[in-house]
């Protein structure tokens, strides 16, 4: 990546700067350069950063008058905020420029994100407000809506086991398996009827019944209790789809913009088996390739859908970095699956996270795969 390519800038840095004497933009440039440089090892130097495409162009505004000259410094920075902050601390040690001595001053780091975020703001407040206006229903629709939604809410007790359920369960093909009543009536009020309960930790007689002849998904909590619960059920039952709350979360809690996004991200259940056992993986001969040129660098590679790489940057950057980038297919590092990737690879539809191991600590995913360097089978 050269110093002219254009960076997805996060904050500027302004700082401002008195000079004993007269100098051009050029001295003070040299000046910024030559005087951080070194401090803080090539991690953070202004040099190496402007070569990767970590900061932007350095600008200098000055004027000179009766043998002072004053002005700004501005660097635009993709870096993060421990870094940034670093950066805009070392530019108060420059003491000297050329001959003259100087003296420099933060005035400010601005999160440029924050501007573009209140105009968004403002503009789907906008957007919202004329919304409103051009589809407000009438009032009939609005009894008639309500009415429909109060008769879909009707709860029964279904099967032997007296599972609380929505209405025709008998008759449909596909059902929505969740843990509690609550969970139930919740989504009935998002209008989704073939729901039916497990009420309990052990699966009842009447759910495996029911798994065997029609198409059931488990809807199941973001917990501890969630996870017994789903391997109970692929022990016991057929059950062909899982989807889970986000993690923490319960399905009661869930909205139906979020009940809807989990039921379609829905995966098989028996990928989700396969992937307990840890069993050999069949890859791309690529990403064989980039995993045994990344052993022991404790790096990263991200890769598009055509696994192509995209970047290639240090582990302990790679979860900020996965928030700020969208087409990431693959990632592959040397370094632990966590948790907080898991998360953040599930938020961005990131479908491949292949490291050297995974912690012990993380719940199984549902849209990501997870591949350790031993799984690999070229």
């Amino acid at each position: 990546m050269g110093p002219s390519q254009a960076i997805t800038v996060k904050y500027v840095v302004s700082a401002k700067f008195n000079i004993e004497g007269v100098v051009e933009k050029p001295d003070v440039i040299g000046a910024v350069f030559g005087q951080t440089e070194g401090l803080f090892g090539p991690e953070l130097d202004l040099r190496e950063l402007q070569k990767s495409g970590r900061i932007g162009r350095i600008e200098i505004s000055l004027q000179s008058k009766q043998d002072k000259t004053t002005g700004t410094i501005t660097i635009p920075t993709s870096l993060d905020r421990v870094s940034t902050a670093i950066l805009a601390a070392s530019l108060e040690s420059i003491n000297r420029v050329g001959p003259c001595d100087s003296k420099v001053t933060l005035e400010k780091v601005e999160d440029v994100r924050d501007a573009r975020r209140k105009l968004i703001i403002d503009r789907a407040k906008e957007i919202l407000h004329q919304w409103n206006i051009e589809s407000m229903p009438s009032t009939d629709e609005i009894f008639r809506e309500v009415s429909k939604t109060l008769r879909a809410a009707k709860v029964e007790k279904y099967g032997k086991d007296k599972l609380t359920a929505g209405p025709d369960i008998e008759k449909v093909k596909e059902i929505v398996i969740v843990e509690g009543r609550a969970d139930v009536l919740n989504l009935l009020r998002c209008g989704i009827q073939n729901v039916i309960a497990l009420e309990g930790a052990k699966i009842p007689a009447t759910i495996i019944s029911l798994c065997k002849d029609k198409e059931a998904t488990a809807f199941l909590d973001g917990d501890r209790g969630g996870d017994l619960i789903l391997k109970e059920l692929m022990q016991v039952t057929k059950t062909k789809y899982i989807t889970r709350a986000p993690p923490t979360m319960e399905v009661e809690e869930l909205n139906c913009s979020e009940i809807k996004k989990a039921l379609d991200q829905r995966v098989p259940m028996e990928p989700v088996k396969e992937r307990k056992g840890r069993r050999k993986v069949a890859v791309p001969k690529q990403i064989v390739e980039v995993a045994k040129e990344l052993e022991g660098t404790l790096e990263a590679v991200l890769l598009n859908k055509e696994i192509q790489k995209i970047e290639r940057l240090p582990v302990s950057e790679l979860a900020e970095k996965l928030q700020q980038t969208k087409e990431i297919d693959t990632v592959v590092f040397d370094g632990v699956i966590t948790q907080r990737l898991v998360d953040v690879a599930n938020d961005k539809n990131i479908k491949y996270l292949v490291a050297a191991r995974v912690s012990d600590v993380v719940k199984q995913p549902l849209n990501v795969h997870l591949i350790t360097f031993a799984d690999i089978q070229g």
